[in-house]
């Protein structure tokens, strides 16, 4: 099933299923009144939701609607948690390269992960806002998977039965800050704004056979004013996988129900494939002849993220966004 939230709501949305074409949707209060709320008690919520997901497939929904991306929040629009992993280790080595700065033979067997903003994710449509374009201002495209209650402490074996849900995630980067923030020992914080999620949000099971229970094996698309950026195939060169990333992220804490996981840039080693982000993007022509040429996000600039299944339809809808200067 497919879930989306609506701004209608406020801050935290109404929670509405989404049909698999992505035109029709109904309201799920009898259900759930928000995602949060669904989550708290997913073992119950779920079949009811799936329950409503067929009747409205049926068109047995006389109050349907139609379904506009425009309208949407995130699916969840406030996070108790969202933490972002570094999963594509390629990735990882190319853009510490491009500031500098080796990287350590542990990155490739013990996973990074850092605790991102989850107070107000941005929606689909939401514009970039950003107050100087000096800033470096990137995108960069990610897979997250959404939670129900995960304890302290589980295998890699038994975390993947706690994926919930799955969606794209665009986590905007402002480069030029990042390397004086990592120098002081304390991780990301001013360079890491808001990020955004697609407009809905997906069950394991509408991937099919594109899901192993750890990878999404699709290419995920990224433009930049209508340029392709890239097309990794988010299932190639993951070198951990989301069951390894959970029992990572709960070595030593419970992951509350409605934690957010991001699986970093995807990115694979065959460069022909392109990049999730500029910054790599950059690194890969400076490594080529010296000179970087694709700019870093100006404003009035728009950044499409989109993964589409097997038959080009697309599943979690599409992000697109414009970069704005932010009002002082």
């Amino acid at each position: 099933m497919k879930l989306a939230s609506l701004k209608a709501g406020g801050r935290d949305g109404i929670l509405v299923v989404v049909d698999r074409a992505l035109r029709r949707c109904v309201a799920a209060g009898e259900v759930a009144p928000t995602l949060q709320a669904a989550l708290d008690r997913w073992a119950e919520a779920a079949p009811r939701l799936r329950d409503l997901a067929a009747a409205l497939e049926a068109g047995n929904r006389p109050d349907a609607m139609a379904f506009d991306p425009l309208a949407c929040a995130a699916p969840l629009p406030r996070a108790y948690q969202f933490a972002d992993a570094s999963a594509y280790v390629t990735h990882v080595e190319l853009v510490r390269k491009a500031r500098g700065a080796e990287m350590p033979e542990s990155f490739w067997t013990d996973p990074l992960i850092y605790q991102g903003l989850s107070d107000g994710f941005l929606g689909p449509r939401d514009d970039i806002a950003v107050r100087d374009e000096s800033w470096d201002i990137d995108f960069e495209a990610e897979v997250a998977v959404i939670l129900d209650d995960v304890p302290m402490g589980l295998a890699p074996a038994a975390a993947g039965g706690h994926i919930a849900l799955l969606a794209l995630l665009n986590d905007v980067s402002l480069r030029a800050l990042a390397p004086g923030e990592l120098a002081k020992g304390f991780g990301f914080f001013q360079s890491k704004p808001a990020s955004a999620l697609s407009p809905v949000a997906v069950t394991p099971d509408e991937l099919g056979s594109a899901w192993d229970g750890g990878k999404v094996h699709l290419p995920l698309v990224s433009h930049v004013n209508e340029h392709l950026v890239g097309r990794p195939n988010a299932g190639i060169d993951m070198t951990f996988d989301f069951p390894r990333l959970i029992a990572h992220a709960a070595r030593t804490r419970r992951l509350g129900a409605g934690t957010v996981l991001g699986s970093g840039t995807v990115s694979n080693a065959n460069r022909r494939a392109g990049s999730s982000c500029l910054a790599e993007a950059r690194m890969i022509e400076a490594m080529a002849d010296d000179a970087p040429r694709t700019p870093f996000l100006r404003f009035g600039d728009r950044v499409r993220i989109e993964m589409c299944d097997r038959d080009g339809a697309s599943i979690f809808g599409a992000i697109d966004q414009r970069v704005i200067r932010a009002p002082i």
